[in-house]
């Protein structure tokens, strides 16, 4: 009987098996997974602003243009807290110059509160600059790694010991005598479920725009032929996406924007038009202006291109939708958020910002010397009154120190970074004179002939029709006038050299005063490098100290005429 109920039972069984088939059986399908976000927080020309900026900026929201202060390494970082709020997926990023050619607070203590700063910020990754390379090679390597080795005149961690860089610098470009990079070239990120490949670049042009002697036995590789590669070797090892971090950059009219790269133009252009496809994001910097816009590549859709403007003034806020199915990313969106008041502070931030601002008040309130008025304005004026200041501080510590041989001096007016704001008052503070020359170069005496002179001014210009400046005017001291026609044939440009009224003579031997990184060759003056060194007259910022010390006045403007038909 229980074998029958069995029998039974089996054949029920089997029945019911066979009378529904897999045909019939309704399943509802599976929904494709929703894509997943993935954020990006992008900086970069941070420059070791770490107070928040006197001036306001001027910048484009999209419907009229906008003007507040902005920045401040406080609200920065309670900006970025408040846009990383309900982002389980986010990482931040930067491309470069977040040290050198930073206000005294930061400067005066050798970038390293701007390194902690960074380090509250949460960054993760950045690219080198051609600012990273301004004290040196050894000194850049402290940055990352940390300790108290002294690789400058002035001595480190004079408040804390330091610890370095908690993010990964990246210098796929920067090759030492080895051919190898100078810190690591790449790296992949596990973004939620993605995996993030991150290549980091400077410009190629670094090694013109910093002393050669900072950057002695590095070569800096094309941008474009390094990005490819290295994203070619990311995506072989598994990357979903690859995000390049370049410290080069674009020019746009208005220079602020919160979207878009209107007229753009600049290096980053011709870089661009060479990446490879697979390259989904450029974080870029170095032009100090901010634009985030998608730029079309030929047969491959658009990728997205950035700039988070200067000073921190700007975090660009970039959204990766992330398809888990097909593990790419399907769309990106991006905007640059200012950093504003309202954002409130990140109070650990702001209290290391004050500790370290309350120790360089003192030195930086000590007043140096009077400066009075300009007597007039000047009609024409190239070069700047505070150029011209320098030069003439320039000429006479290379003859306090060489004697009345030395008959003139220059200055590159990229390298006097502010335009006697301090002057009002008729005093001129510490902090203010190294807030115009915070580079700490030394003056070097060149002894050069009259055509070798001219040839070095002529290096001034590049292009044709009318040429334009390849990085600076050079600005002469006060006994020179000089006259320059930019419409003029290459190495015809400079029509006159006048010194004390009487045009130079090619064949007579001059001796001038250049600070060292024109004296080696910076800003593109290559031919100075070739040129003998007479003696030395001691640092930049001594020179002014002295100059401003005897009482000085404001120079008039138009040692510099420039003839160039309108």
């Amino acid at each position: 009987m229980r074998i029958r109920l069995a029998a039974t039972l089996s054949s029920v069984l089997a029945l019911s098996a066979c009378a529904v088939s897999p045909a019939q059986v309704v399943s509802a399908p599976a929904a494709p997974a929703a894509p997943v976000e993935i954020q990006i927080l992008a900086l970069n020309d941070f420059h070791g602003n770490l107070e928040v900026p006197a001036a306001s900026v001027s910048y484009n929201d999209g419907e009229v243009m906008q003007r507040e202060v902005l920045g401040g390494a406080a609200r920065l970082g309670a900006t970025l807290d408040r846009l990383r709020e309900g982002h389980a997926n986010t990482i931040t990023v930067a491309a470069g110059d977040l040290i050198g050619a930073s206000p005294f607070v930061s400067a005066h203590f050798l970038d390293e509160p701007a390194i902690m700063a960074l380090n509250l910020f949460d960054l993760n990754l950045a690219s080198v600059g051609n600012h990273e390379f301004d004290r040196g090679i050894a000194e850049l390597q402290r940055m990352q790694n940390g300790g108290c080795a002294q690789n400058t005149s002035r001595q480190p961690c004079a408040l804390d010991q330091f610890g370095g860089a908690d993010f990964t610098y990246l210098a796929g470009n920067v090759l030492d005598e080895r051919g190898e990079s100078l810190f690591p070239a790449t790296a992949m990120r596990d973004i939620g479920p993605a995996r993030i490949g991150f290549v980091g670049l400077t410009l190629r042009a670094t090694s013109t725009l910093v002393a050669p002697s900072a950057t002695a036995g590095l070569t800096f590789a094309d941008e474009a032929d390094t990005a490819n590669r290295k994203a070619r070797a990311l995506l072989a090892q598994g990357a979903d996406a690859v995000v390049l971090l370049i410290h080069e950059g674009g020019r746009v009219d208005p220079s602020q924007n919160v979207a878009g790269c209107p007229s753009l133009s600049g290096g980053i252009v011709p870089i661009l038009e060479r990446l490879d496809p697979r390259i989904s994001v450029v974080v870029s910097g170095h032009t100090h202006m901010a634009y985030v816009c998608d730029v079309p590549v030929p047969g491959a859709g658009s990728r997205l291109l950035s700039s988070a403007g200067r000073y921190g003034g700007f975090v660009t806020d970039i959204r990766l939708s992330f398809d888990t199915a097909t593990r790419r990313i399907s769309a990106i969106q991006a905007q640059n958020v200012p950093v504003r008041e309202g954002a409130g502070e990140r109070g650990e931030i702001g209290l290391l910002v004050a500790r370290y601002a309350a120790a360089a008040a003192p030195v930086a309130a000590r007043v140096v010397g009077t400066i009075a008025p300009a007597p007039s304005q000047g009609e024409d004026c190239p070069e700047t009154p505070a150029a011209d200041l320098v030069a003439d501080a320039q000429l006479a510590a290379g003859r306090a120190a060489l004697g009345d041989d030395v008959d003139m001096a220059f200055i590159n007016t990229s390298g006097v970074r502010t335009n006697l704001a301090g002057a009002a008052d008729g005093v001129m503070t510490y902090g203010e004179i190294f807030a115009m020359q915070p580079f700490g170069n030394v003056l070097q005496v060149l002894e050069l002939s009259g055509s070798e002179l001219r040839i070095a001014l002529e290096e001034q210009f590049c292009g044709e029709g009318p040429a334009t400046p390849c990085f600076t005017l050079l600005a002469p001291s006060a006994n020179l006038a000089i006259a320059f026609d930019r419409s003029r044939p290459r190495g015809q440009r400079v029509t006159q050299i006048a010194l004390y009224g009487q045009l130079i003579d090619d064949a007579q031997t001059y001796q001038a005063v250049f600070n060292n990184f024109l004296a080696s060759g910076g800003d593109g003056f290559a031919s100075l490098a070739a040129r003998r060194t007479v003696g030395e007259a001691g640092s930049d910022l001594d020179a002014l100290e002295s100059w401003l010390a005897r009482g000085a006045t404001i120079p008039v403007c138009g040692r510099l005429r420039d003839l160039t038909p309108a």
